[in-house]
Formats: C-alpha cells, structure tokens, sequence
C-alpha cells in the first residue's frame, strides 16, 4: 500500500474536526443538508464527505439490526410443532435460510464498523491495494468498498482464473 500524505489530503490520518475521536454511534460532528451528496467540486474526503458517509453507513447497520430483531421475533413465534411432516420440513428449510440470511449480514455488520473506523482513521475511500482515491460513485453505491474499481476488477479476474483451474 503506498503512503499516503498530506493535512485532510489525501490520505490524512486526522479524525473529525477538532481532532476529537468519534466513536460509531457518536453524532457528526457537521450538519449536512438531507439532499446533500459528495461531489467531486469538493476536496476528497473532506470533513463534510466523511460525516455524509459515517452517517450513511451508521443508518445501514442500525436497518440491520432493526431486521434481524424482527426475524428473531418471528423465528421465536414461529417455533410451533407442525403436526403435518412436509410443513415442518418448509417450515425448517424457511428457518435455516433466514439464519443464512442473518449470518451474511452479520459478516455485514463488521465490514460496516471496519468502514467507519477507516473513516477515523483517515483512510476511508483510498484504495488498501493502490492507494488511490476509490471514487465518489463507487462509495455511494457500495460504502464499504475496499478496493478501486479497477483494482477490484483486477482481483475478480485473478479469482476467476484460479476458480477455473
């Protein structure tokens, strides 16, 4: 990974303003505009950018937490004896599902505390492979992108090859 430079540039290691550390729940520290959306007429990952991305990533695990609540609630009232054999086998088959479901969002949940603790940190939206800038679009699309677009190209192809052989 190469290194990164700069005061709010890229790469900064600076947090929010006023260099006091934020947690994940913690409120941003600037107010932004509901119909505000990063732009690339602004400073990369600016403090306004990097607080729109905390606050949308903070949003995306709390409706996940508020869903599976709501599963374990009905898996939990769901858990009845099914006299007949094929609607308790649906019923289990249903079940392990929305357990698989749960799990991959479990697995969500920590790629989301990694991404806002990237944003702490000052390395949110800069590539871990190249160190560029990920790209506005991408982030918005997918905030908890990792990998540029065309670094992350460039590992799908090596992982198609190697499913192949």
């Amino acid at each position: 990974m190469s290194k990164r430079n700069g005061p709010d540039g890229p790469g900064s290691r600076k947090g929010n303003s006023g260099g006091k550390a934020t947690g994940a729940f913690d409120e941003p520290a600037i107010e932004l505009d509901d119909d505000y959306r990063p732009s690339d007429d602004e400073p990369f990952m600016n403090e306004r950018q990097k607080t729109y991305f905390r606050a949308k990533l903070k949003r995306w695990k709390e409706d996940i937490i508020e869903e599976t609540k709501m599963t374990l609630a009905e898996l939990t009232q769901q858990s009845q004896q099914h006299a007949d054999l094929a609607d308790r086998a649906t019923s289990e088959t249903d079940r392990a599902l929305e357990l698989r479901a749960r799990d991959r969002q479990r697995k969500l949940i920590n790629k989301i505390d990694a991404a806002i603790a990237r944003i702490d940190d000052g390395s949110y939206g800069y590539c871990e492979e190249t160190g560029e800038p990920i790209g506005l679009k991408r982030l918005d699309a997918r905030p908890i992108a990792t990998l540029s677009l065309e670094a992350q190209e460039r590992h799908e192809r090596r992982e198609k090859v190697y499913r192949e052989d």
